[in-house]
């Protein structure tokens, strides 16, 4: 793949994620992806993390990824930005992350993300409430 190809699917990846389209996110994996989470240090597959932003998109509505910084890297890319959420009742909350990507035949093979544990509760309690 090209810096290009590479710099198109992250950007396919979250702006799929902030307009809901799942099928769009889950199309970006490889069938054999592993996507983990350091808040909870386990792996997911493409269709447990569905499952995941399911409930996500459902509960927080409103998603924006703002300061968006892309790196490209030979087999991947790094991504950090802003993840911005607002719930029904209008409560917002910011969860700043960074997310490292392997990426092969034009997929996403790998998504570590890495989130500060007090942003995600504070997030996590949008979609609580």
């Amino acid at each position: 793949m090209t810096e290009s190809d590479i710099r198109e699917l992250a950007k396919n990846f979250f702006d799929g994620i902030e307009r809901g389209d799942l099928d769009a996110v889950i199309g970006s994996y490889a069938e054999t992806a592993a996507i983990w989470h350091n808040t909870d240090n386990k792996e997911q597959s493409p269709e447990d993390n569905r499952r995941t932003l399911t409930g996500f998109i459902r509960f927080v509505p409103v998603r924006r990824y703002t300061n968006r910084r892309l790196t490209v890297f030979p087999g991947g890319f790094v991504h950090q930005h802003d993840l911005e959420g607002e719930n029904a009742a209008g409560e917002q909350a910011v969860v700043r992350t960074c997310i490292v990507c392997q990426v092969a035949n034009g997929k996403i093979t790998r998504l570590d993300e890495y989130m500060d544990s007090a942003e995600v509760a504070a997030i996590t309690k949008l979609a609580q409430s």
